[in-house]
């Protein structure tokens, strides 16, 4: 029973993976190339960068004479928005570590670790105290990895990850390297010379003996954790604290259960024997760990505008990935490592139906269908070549009736809504029109774009106001389009040269608005000043984005009145 239970924790831990992901993005930025270091903006839509929206609404002059300084001074006021975001990252390392745990790499060293602090337990006190020492040491050495990883690298150049091309593809090809290893065809292993030293130091005395025993159990597991850290760390947008605290999440989870084992070895009575059910747990990781590797092929194919990844390739592969998964979890496929399956268990059927379930989820969006459930992973409509009831596909391209806008050819806005892709030029035909205008500052790779444009965009009655009283703007901040050299230019807020569309409308986010977080919505009246402040950004609530709408609609009505 308690094998039953626990392949059903694995299970519907990750098949609620992309869901974690998709909420751990809600706070964090989607951007293309960070500002420098010295550099630090506030969180959207929290009560800090409400306050400090206002207060640099209160120091315009200021703010023009010393940009960078005020965008420090309103960081100060919101160091502490990303705390919602740091808990689920917390809870994600957590999970791993769970996951971890019943990997072929690491619970077969659960009696290895009994005996050691069997062997080593002068008293019941000396043991617990011993195990203790042995779960902190675990959690020291992977927090001291994830800091190495952020000293490396730096927050601004993680930061990058989410959008930059290749760095993206490397990461495709890393994972796609970890799902192939998971699935039996080879081990990713450190040099067994390291190992073997780890491993003699461990049998001394004292509290080195302990830590070294604990390093040998991160080392003897690497080919395990190695994917799921690896995972981890890129399945979000990272920051400075990311690495380390996936990595504490990570290591808390493996230390209190190895913790536990050392001091109560009787537990050990109520674990399932080593089997062929661990290898199969693997290869399910592998699977998933496949089809998550595409979605940062499809954010780099998309800011590069490659095509060579369209929503109904990215579909028909998760589909073809899912139904293996089932055959598989049903005993029809037999992978190098795997044992035979004499029977086929209750988990084994829930879990072979779920995916086949998401597979007859999946089918109906190659003709076009919105899912919603997997709408911030998948490319958007637009790249679809064929949607039912639409004439020449294209998923989401308007119908034109107007001279072609300025990057039309490669940019889209989805629902049919005839927008704009350039600031300067939406703003002319808002005053021509004598319309609000709605700046959608978006990104390829963010997913919370694509999950409110699914889920709140698509409400009858925000799609009304946005195609009939407002003028949008889809300004893509992470576009890789070079700008011709008339329009490039030196971006002292962004630290870098604007030399392609994605830069040109960062710099313009930053600059007027002191942030470089997507999405992020802001009205503006043909003044160019703020009809709603502060903007907004991530607001699921499909009646709260309507007031913010209605609110930008009463103040630009009150403004063309007193005119």
């Amino acid at each position: 029973m308690k094998k039953v239970l626990l392949l059903l924790l694995m299970a519907t831990m990750f098949i609620a993976l992309p869901a974690i992901k998709s909420y751990a993005l809600v706070t964090q930025d989607t951007t293309a190339t960070a500002p420098p270091d010295d550099i630090v903006f506030t969180e959207v839509g929290s009560a800090q960068d409400s306050a400090a929206n206002k207060q640099v609404k209160t120091e315009k002059d200021t703010l023009k004479k010393d940009t960078v300084k005020k965008v420090e001074k309103a960081a100060v006021a919101g160091k502490d928005a990303p705390k919602q975001s740091l808990w689920v990252t917390f809870g994600l390392g957590l999970l791993a570590g769970i996951a971890a745990f019943f990997l072929p790499c690491i619970f077969p060293m659960v009696p290895l670790t009994v005996g050691f602090f069997t062997k080593r337990a002068e008293s019941r006190a000396k043991g617990i105290r011993s195990a203790i020492i042995y779960g902190l040491s675990i959690i020291v050495i992977y927090v001291g990895l994830g800091v190495i990883i952020t000293l490396i690298w730096g927050a601004s150049a993680l930061n990058e990850i989410s959008t930059d091309g290749f760095f993206n593809i490397f990461i495709f090809l890393i994972l796609i390297v970890f799902g192939v290893s998971f699935l039996g065809a080879f081990e990713i292993t450190l040099p067994s010379s390291f190992v073997n030293k780890l491993d003699a130091k461990s049998d001394a005395k004292g509290l080195s003996g302990i830590f070294f025993m604990a390093a040998t159990l991160a080392v003897v597991s690497f080919s395990c954790t190695g994917p799921l850290i690896g995972t981890s760390l890129v399945a979000i947008n990272t920051d400075l604290l990311t690495p380390v605290i996936v990595m504490f999440g990570f290591s808390l989870s493996l230390a209190l259960i190895f913790t536990m084992f050392a001091i109560f070895p009787s537990l050990m009575t109520g674990l399932p024997k080593s089997g062929g059910w661990l290898n199969s747990i693997k290869v399910f990781l592998g699977f998933l760990e496949l089809g998550l590797s595409l979605k940062f092929l499809s954010t780099a194919d998309l800011a590069y505008h490659w095509g060579i990844l369209d929503r109904e390739i990215f579909l028909a592969i998760w589909i073809v990935l899912a139904l293996i998964l089932g055959v598989y979890l049903l005993g029809k496929i037999k992978f190098s490592h795997d044992s035979d399956l004499p029977y086929v268990s209750v988990p084994r059927l829930f879990i072979a139906t779920a995916t086949f379930v998401f597979a007859i989820y999946l089918i109906p969006g190659l003709w076009g269908a919105p899912l919603k459930a997997v709408s911030a992973l998948v490319p958007p409509l637009s790249t679809q070549d064929f949607v039912i009831g639409q004439d020449g596909g294209g998923g989401s391209s308007p119908t034109v009736t107007h001279a072609k806008r300025k990057y039309s050819e490669f940019l889209h806005i989805p629902h049919n809504i005839d927008g704009f892709f350039d600031y300067q030029e939406a703003l002319a035909y808002a005053k021509e029109v004598k319309k609000p205008l709605f700046l959608d500052f978006t990104g390829h790779g963010c997913v919370n774009c694509r999950e409110m444009e699914a889920r709140v965009w698509s409400d009858p009655r925000v799609l009304k106001k946005l195609k009939e009283d407002y003028i949008v703007v889809s300004l893509y901040t992470d576009d890789k389009t070079s700008l011709p050299e008339a329009e490039q230019f030196d971006s002292k807020i962004l630290g870098t040269k604007v030399n392609t569309v994605g830069k040109k409308f960062k710099h313009l986010q930053a600059e007027r608005f002191n942030t470089i977080s997507q999405p992020y919505y802001v009205l503006l009246g043909t003044d160019e000043k703020e009809l709603v402040s502060p903007p907004i950004g991530v607001e699921f609530d499909i009646d709260k984005y309507l007031q913010y709408l209605d609110n930008g609609l009463s103040e630009f009505a009150k403004k063309q009145t007193n005119e």
